[in-house]
């Protein structure tokens, strides 16, 4: 698979774009809305629910042209999936987003949750630190929608991942995670269950690594520590068959394998997150650039 250089992306997909631009005001009254999608032969109905989104011209834009959606000291612009606020065990420390772990698996219960930057994005590529404790997991999420179902008069809120690639965040050497799934497709900066990171260049636990992820018309690169370590397309038919051969696929999971393989719907965007994975995590330096 050939590879796209961050600097080759970046050239083309700024082009026409100057450094900064591509924020966008939001109206002045936002509401939520709802999209309803009818039952398949075999995935159900299900809502996609867009909340009112983060105004981005608030937000500082640094001297490369990257929008700060975390500045080391407030939660602005953030909030749980699915929630209205952000999640208690989601906390500013040191100058870091981090996530106080349960130590139960994948916790996602109580003041837990998966948390996401309150804006849509399209085309753009986010860059951020992070790390974890000894045997910690967790996932950066994006493209992701807000997702429900409706059975017997009881809406459920669908899990995030179930919508958005997931760029794995994981202690390679001492998470089980990452010796499962297929050809180390689990391991950390990998495209979740489908395509391994290569090379593998983490740094072991404790210490910070460099996240990237560039989504530009459908081309997706994951970065790691300075090298691209994925590449793919959504939307095509490499797309369609990764998922079909993941545990996402149609016969595995129905729904995941409608919105996964429909990526960012209608609009083809979506919301940046990370994942409660019930272990310690930190997170800083975010920042995105829109590509549009």
């Amino acid at each position: 698979m050939k590879k796209l250089t961050y600097a080759a992306a970046l050239a083309m997909a700024m082009g026409t774009v100057a450094c900064g631009s591509g924020q966008k005001k939001e109206s002045a009254e936002p509401v939520t809305t709802t999209t309803e999608v009818a039952a398949t032969a075999t995935a159900p109905a299900y809502t996609v629910v867009d909340k009112p989104q983060a105004d981005l011209s608030k937000f500082k834009v640094d001297k490369d042209g990257y929008i700060v959606l975390f500045d080391g000291k407030s939660l602005e612009g953030w909030r749980g999936y699915g929630k209205d606020h952000v999640p208690g065990r989601w906390v500013v420390e040191d100058g870091c987003l981090k996530f106080c772990g349960t130590g139960e698996g994948e916790g996602q219960r109580g003041d837990g949750g998966d948390i996401i930057f309150a804006h849509k994005f399209k085309n753009f590529e986010l860059v951020f630190d992070w790390k974890v404790s000894k045997g910690g997991n967790s996932g950066c999420f994006y493209l992701a929608q807000e997702v429900t179902t409706e059975k017997d008069g009881n809406v459920q809120m669908q899990p995030i991942y179930i919508s958005a690639p997931e760029y794995q965040l994981l202690d390679n050497a001492n998470h089980p995670d990452a010796k499962l799934g297929k050809d180390n497709n689990r391991q950390s900066a990998s495209l979740y269950d489908m395509i391994p990171a290569v090379p593998q260049n983490q740094k072991p636990h404790g210490e910070w690594n460099e996240g990237r992820v560039m989504v530009y018309k459908g081309t997706v690169v994951h970065g790691q520590n300075g090298e691209n370590v994925v590449e793919y397309h959504l939307w095509t038919q490499q797309w369609t068959d990764m998922l079909q051969a993941s545990k996402f696929s149609e016969a595995r999971w129905p729904l995941a394998y409608a919105l996964l393989n429909n990526c960012g719907g209608e609009k083809r965007e979506g919301y940046i997150g990370f994942q409660d994975h019930g272990d310690d995590v930190w997170i800083r330096n975010i920042r995105v650039k829109i590509l549009d």
